[in-house]
């Protein structure tokens, strides 16, 4: 979870687990923007805002690979009714109801994230990612420093009689080494941040705390026990505790 901070500027242009699109899915044209020296093309991200208290940061969530924002529609709800604070839930590009691109570069889904926030009046707040979410949460705020089945079956739609992926499957599968990684970053971001950890997980090995601490001074590292990969749905209760435990 990262405190994203007001100051900083609009762009000119604008640790994760192991296609087809329908007729609703918007498709965005092929872009070069996640080469160097230019910025990705922001997507105009499909996204589920709850209201709250205007004056308090809101809190946005972002969800793992080949997940959507429904991932979080009960944590949401109950941290607005808890908080008292707008909650804002996305699907990232080439998931959900988000359109597609053949970039699925964390720059790119970090450009859509400060296209839309700034849009929504949610600058400043609280990014809170899983798996590649949360890398997603890390490069937004280190970019902007100055200022299982079942789950996978939430994927399938049917459309017109026939079951179709509503993920981009042929770019994920393409660049997923994109995803499994992380973008080189000298500068760090010195705002409190906390990473929640599953005690029966083994994606954030001991072997990246001192890269995490360099990238993230202030950091907190948090294990919740019985916790796997997925924290938030295996442990619900110690989620929501360590989030509003942060928010404090």
């Amino acid at each position: 979870m990262l405190r994203w901070a007001r100051a900083w500027r609009l762009p000119h242009g604008g640790f994760c687990p192991p296609g087809s699109g329908f007729s609703k899915v918007p498709v965005a044209p092929s872009s070069s923007g996640s080469r160097e020296g230019t910025q990705p093309r922001p997507l105009p991200l499909s996204y589920k805002l709850l209201d709250g208290e205007a004056a308090l940061p809101a809190v946005v969530f972002l969800h793992g690979l080949l997940g959507s924002k429904t991932n979080f529609n009960s944590i949401a709800k109950a941290l607005a009714q808890q908080t008292g604070r707008r909650v804002l839930t996305v699907d990232a590009r080439n998931h959900g109801d988000s359109p597609h691109s053949p970039d699925v570069s964390y720059e790119a889904m970090s450009q859509d994230l400060q296209g839309l926030l700034p849009q929504l009046g949610l600058v400043p707040c609280v990014l809170v990612g899983h798996s590649m979410g949360g890398k997603t949460a890390m490069l937004l705020a280190l970019q902007r420093d100055v200022a299982v089945r079942q789950f996978l079956l939430t994927n399938l739609v049917e459309v017109d009689g026939r079951f179709t992926w509503r993920v981009n499957l042929d770019a994920l599968a393409q660049h997923l080494d994109q995803i499994l990684a992380f973008p080189q970053q000298q500068e760090s971001y010195p705002g409190p941040t906390l990473f929640l950890l599953g005690g029966n997980s083994q994606f954030v090995h001991p072997s990246h705390h001192p890269e995490i601490m360099r990238l993230f001074p202030r950091a907190q590292m948090q294990t919740v026990p019985n916790a796997g990969h997925w924290v938030h749905a295996d442990c619900p209760q110690d989620f929501m505790a360590a989030v509003r435990g942060f928010l404090v």
